[in-house]
């Protein structure tokens, strides 16, 4: 593994959009109670008003917790991390299986640029620059042969790699994907104006006193002036030099995996609102490796999303 952590990376880079007080017009029944901590390597926020805000908080966060034991990356003893050392995982469950399913459909609707089997291309690069060096090109075209979405088999009683030494990442999505299922909880406990964090953001109603929620874009060198209201939405943004391999900040963290090589399309950040916080984390990973004509045929297959 490398010897940093892109998880730090992406907490101190990463487009997490700041939440911002903003005036209402109306007051909230019950005080707005916001849960902070750090959810899948970023910095996670729940907000809502109601009079057992603590008892649905605590809930949340155990959700919160049980999510990434499966996906993340850098726990030891995941689902996914186990996954990538034994290259199988028998009776998998529903929230990877559901969460894999999202990604094959972003995948044939991108025509394969987004891939989340491009982990062992970023251990070469991770691995290359840890030692102060760029990986040689005749190593990346082999690596390349160990990626690609249709190497890997998913069914409802395993899933697991075609080819040996085979490795996935799921940050371009699980952080939207956590998101929805942190709202679909609240949802079914029958709550309304929640907002959801997970670096990146889905809104359950609005803000519960009255208008939709703000939401401040960080692009990276930046905090957009102009915020995004949601309600009933979410949205996710994505930095393609947001991570950096190596030193000089010069060689981005999202690769192409048609040529292993990082994104160039696009230098600043990508925010797509969609009505899945999911869609909205995978759309925007993969348009960073679009040019404008790719991405609006992409988010034409999605109709609910959109560029912001």
């Amino acid at each position: 593994m490398p010897d940093f952590s892109r998880r730090r990376f992406l907490t101190i880079f990463a487009a997490a959009s700041a939440l911002s007080a903003a005036p209402f017009a109306l007051k909230a029944q019950h005080p707005v109670r916001t849960w902070k901590g750090v959810a899948m390597g970023s910095a996670a926020s729940i907000s809502l008003s109601h009079p057992n805000a603590d008892d649905i908080l605590l809930r949340a966060t155990r959700e919160l917790e049980r999510l990434e034991n499966i996906f993340s990356l850098y726990r030891e003893n995941s689902t996914l991390a186990q996954l990538n050392r034994d290259g199988v995982i028998n009776t998998p469950p529903f929230e990877l299986l559901e969460c894999l399913g999202l990604c094959g459909t972003i995948n044939r609707a991108s025509g394969g640029l987004f891939d989340p089997t491009v982990q062992s291309l970023w251990q070469v690069y991770a691995q290359s620059y840890s030692e102060g060096r760029a990986p040689e090109n005749a190593l990346i075209r082999k690596t390349i042969s160990r990626t690609g979405w249709d190497k890997l088999v998913i069914n409802q009683s395993q899933v697991s790699f075609k080819r040996p030494n085979m490795a996935m990442t799921l940050n371009g999505i699980a952080q939207g994907y956590v998101a929805d299922r942190i709202a679909k909880l609240l949802r079914d406990d029958g709550l309304n104006n929640v907002l959801i964090n997970t670096g990146e953001f889905a809104a359950l109603g609005g803000h519960p006193e009255g208008e939709d929620w703000p939401v401040s874009i960080n692009t990276g060198s930046e905090i957009r002036k102009e915020r995004v209201m949601l309600r009933d939405n979410a949205l996710a943004t994505s930095l393609p030099n947001g991570t950096f391999f190596d030193q000089a900040g010069l060689v981005g963290h999202i690769l192409d995996p048609r040529t292993g090589l990082p994104a160039q399309a696009r230098p600043t950040a990508v925010s797509v609102t969609a009505t899945k916080a999911a869609v909205a984390d995978g759309l925007s990973t993969a348009i960073c490796l679009m040019n404008k004509g790719e991405a609006d045929k992409l988010l034409a297959q999605f109709p609910s999303a959109k560029l912001v």
